[in-house]
């Protein structure tokens, strides 16, 4: 596809240090001069895992807190932060969402998935409609009874592969398309190792990467390197791709190990000095299994303000340590080399923290005031970090409280890059918006960004608890239009809630304001109906024994006469 670039590099809207005055002195910048991109990914870190975060919703001094994140907290320093930004409520959806700037559940991505049978892995037809990548079925071991089925979901993006029936979706590095773009980490969007759905036939070269939900962090080369078929037999080992460990950097811990060979590349790479690159860092911190440093697991056991808003794991704060380490490195390397001002760096989280107590192990960490967590479509579950960091370009210390979502990042990484990214979004029916002339215009005046609404789709049943009650999380999905959300349980149950007001969903307004309630549960199926094929959406489960129901509350179908209009 012909991706169209501006003639002169000048953000939309963002009339910081230079650009004004080039254009004041009527001179092109030069290709050359466009900024390197390093979108940094961290996995499972939560809205109040960084001490700038958490500073900024509860005004805590960060020396009282647990967690230590000087290099992330100096990214809010230097940077524009968004107090809204939504990811999607597990990894995979979000990284469905930033590679191709749509929503999730329209590519199918309904969850994150540990290995599963699929019609790619398992040799058989393609049902017409369906992707090669969709799993058969997918259940965790619930004891309760339960009146929902659970959807399916897709497990790898089309590439344009001969299975994919003609789909081939435009990856945020084949849109970049005079930038030299690099992975490194955790991709988990490749129908766990399908050949043909790898970082390299989505654009990038494939620095290092394993297509997993997770990851040991002592020991993992074997893992990553694995060239035999002992999970899917029924297609050949030249069939499967599951990673590569990439350069040997003698490090022997993961997150330390991603870091140097990230830091390699970006030394490589400034040497280059006619095309730009962009790297994409996907970290597999803090994803289990929780494994930290010893020296650093250590000094957080013996901390003072263990137990700081419920964070007490030494191994976990360990973790974010070694994050925040690397991020830490990758600034100083900018500096290093004298880019800095010519790289853009953006920091996310791919869903909200998992929060120890709605786990079955109380693992995890605790995203208080914010309700919920991982899996869960309530702001702890969903709300994360989002960072741009472009020394001397844009402003440093400011704050974006208007909601905005991952399918953004895409849009805004052209725009960052000098493409016309609204004829990219027009062209290719994206759902994001750029965020770039917000990194100038923070309370967004110019109303630049226009999006007010943003929608979740999870259609299954899951071991985690729910945050209203102590039982199985059930197929949740909502939406967020304006200051408001509403919160639909496939079980029968809405939760309406002003965000503006009460961002820590405290006060359900359901009752209060039936009509909105209505307003917004109608224009939530209707979006389902138009973007989610069926066969993502949850169902009644005919077995099911309502006199077994441990709720106190019955079931109460509210979605079958959407899904027989599909």
């Amino acid at each position: 596809m012909k991706i169209i670039k501006n003639g002169v590099f000048c953000l939309a809207g963002l009339l910081l240090l230079g650009c004004k005055s080039e254009i004041d002195k009527k001179k092109d910048v030069k290709t050359t001069s466009r900024p390197n991109i390093i979108f940094i990914l961290a996995d499972d870190f939560g809205i109040m895992d960084s001490q700038a975060y958490a500073n900024k919703f509860t005004g805590t001094n960060p020396s009282l807190m647990f967690y230590e994140t000087p290099n992330i907290d100096k990214l809010v320093n230097e940077g524009v932060s968004f107090s809204q930004a939504y990811a999607n409520q597990l990894c995979s959806p979000t990284r469905a969402s930033l590679l191709t700037g749509k929503y999730a559940g329209r590519l199918g991505f309904t969850t994150a998935l540990p290995p599963r049978q699929t019609y790619y892995n398992q040799n058989q037809e393609v049902p017409k409609g369906y992707y090669v990548n969709d799993i058969f079925e997918h259940s965790d071991d619930i004891k309760i009874e339960q009146a929902l089925l659970n959807g399916i979901s897709n497990a790898g993006v089309p590439s344009g592969t001969k299975y994919d029936q003609g789909k081939d979706e435009l990856s945020i590095a084949e849109a970049l398309t005079d930038y030299h773009s690099a992975f490194i980490g955790k991709w988990h969007l490749g129908g766990f190792g399908a050949k043909g759905y790898q970082p390299k036939d989505q654009g990038f070269e494939p620095l290092a990467w394993f297509d997993a939900g997770g990851s040991a962090y002592y020991n993992w080369k074997n893992a990553w390197n694995d060239r035999t078929n002992k999970m899917y037999p029924k297609v050949s080992p030249d069939a499967l791709e599951i990673g590569s460990s990439g350069k040997p950097t003698n490090e022997d811990y993961l997150t330390d190990d991603l870091t140097v060979q990230a830091l390699q590349y970006i030394d490589e790479r400034a040497k280059i000095k006619d095309k730009p690159f962009f790297l994409y860092f996907s970290h597999f911190a803090i994803h289990s299994p929780y494994q930290g440093k010893e020296d650093e697991v250590t000094h957080f056991d013996g901390k003072k303000t263990k137990g700081w808003n419920g964070h007490k794991n030494p191994v976990y704060a360990s973790m974010i340590k070694s994050l925040d380490r690397s991020v830490g490195a990758i600034l100083d390397k900018l500096k290093e080399l004298d880019i800095e001002e010519n790289t853009l760096v953006v920091f996310m989280s791919d869903n909200g923290g998992i929060d120890s107590k709605i786990t079955a192990k109380g693992d995890g960490t605790n995203n208080a005031p914010f309700l919920g967590g991982k899996a869960c479509v309530t702001e702890g579950g969903i709300r994360v970090p989002l960072v741009f960091r472009w020394k001397g370009k844009v402003q440093a210390g400011k704050w974006v409280d208007v909601p905005v979502d991952c399918t953004d990042i895409y849009p805004s990484l052209l725009e960052a890059g000098g493409y016309h990214s609204k004829e990219i979004i027009k062209k290719n029916d994206l759902d994001g918006e750029s965020l770039i002339a917000m990194l100038s215009d923070v309370n967004n005046k110019n109303k630049s960004y226009k999006k007010t609404t943003h929608y979740w789709h999870y259609p299954f049943n899951v071991i985690y608890n729910s945050p209203y009650e102590p039982f199985a999380l059930t197929p949740h999905s909502a939406i967020r239009d304006g200051d408001y959300k509403l919160i639909f349980d496939w079980y029968g149950r809405l939760n309406l809630y002003n965000i503006e007001k009460d961002p820590f969903e405290k006060h359900n307004l359901a009752n209060e304001n039936p009509k909105l309630k209505t307003a917004l549960f109608h224009k939530l199926m209707s979006w389902l109906q138009v973007n989610i094929d069926k066969r993502y959406w949850p169902k009644v489960n005919e077995k099911y024994n309502p006199k077994k129901e441990s709720r106190d509350v019955p079931f109460i179908d509210m979605f079958s006469s959407y899904k027989s209009q599909l």
